[in-house]
């Protein structure tokens, strides 16, 4: 069954939402308009991986994620909360406080991959994102010989470095990383193509939400990018996906209830 993930960024800069949720009060109001909108996880982020962005440091990281994930997590027990970092300590943090997912943009690179050890450990899941490069340095001319190929190659060492470290299959997530170092057309290519991942046997999130594809496409800014959001995820749930991360979970989820209505009748 599709899960929709619903995005709560507790940063000053993040690209769409930067600063909007950053204090506890309007996130914790944030985290329930989505869960009341229909999101199944609530993904929290504490540091901005837009091109071009600054990293912060442990401490600040958790000092954004967690009381958050703390306050979710009393307030609505029942929904999974994700923690959308790649950095040991702070997955660590936000699990303590009731975190079972960790949303690893490096998928499980980042400082030799100690991130798999804290995820085998604490036997959460994980998902292991594609990134070319860095969030500073993603977008300044990405190229590859076949995107689809070498995201499918990616995949496969890192499952294969997963489970070396005791991670178990049915614990993994893979999502492509739309907008992480693709051009326009790389990352048409991996929703066209989403199915060849799922050849691996392993469940695929797809993060379209607002992403500057869409203006690529509509010379719209991220304000208006709402329409070109619902066309990708109805697309990414054909072409398999089993998660969506989304900014307006209201939107998307009525869209796909109409999708559903129409496909299920009889």
């Amino acid at each position: 069954m599709l899960k929709i993930v619903g995005i709560l960024n507790v940063t000053p800069d993040s690209f769409s939402d930067g600063g909007k949720f950053y204090k506890i009060n309007d996130a914790l109001k944030h985290a329930e308009k989505l869960i009341t909108a229909g999101a199944d996880i609530i993904d929290v982020g504490g540091e901005s991986s837009r091109p071009g962005s600054v990293a912060v440091s442990e401490d600040e990281e958790i000092k954004r994620v967690v009381p958050v994930i703390k306050e979710i997590k009393k307030k609505f027990p029942k929904i999974p909360v994700s923690v959308d970092t790649y950095k040991p300590e702070v997955a660590l943090k936000a699990i303590d406080e009731g975190a079972e997912i960790v949303n690893d943009i490096y998928g499980l690179r980042w400082r030799d991959g100690s991130m798999a050890d804290v995820v085998a450990e604490k036997k959460v899941t994980v998902i292991i994102m594609h990134m070319k490069g860095t969030p500073q340095d993603m977008q300044k001319n990405p190229q590859y010989k076949n995107v689809i190929s070498e995201i499918y190659k990616f995949f496969k060492e890192r499952l294969k470095f997963a489970k070396s470290k005791g991670i178990k299959k049915e614990k993994i997530i893979l999502d492509p990383g739309i907008g992480f170092g693709k051009t326009l057309r790389h990352n048409l290519l991996i929703m066209k193509n989403l199915l060849k991942f799922g050849k691996l046997g392993i469940p695929i999130m797809v993060g379209p939400s607002r992403k500057s594809f869409i203006n690529g496409l509509l010379n719209v800014d991220v304000s208006n990018r709402q329409e070109g959001t619902i066309a990708s995820s109805i697309y990414s749930l054909l072409n398999g996906a089993k998660y969506l991360r989304v900014h307006d979970v209201l939107s998307v989820k009525r869209a796909l209830t109409v999708f559903e209505a129409i496909k299920t009748a009889g």
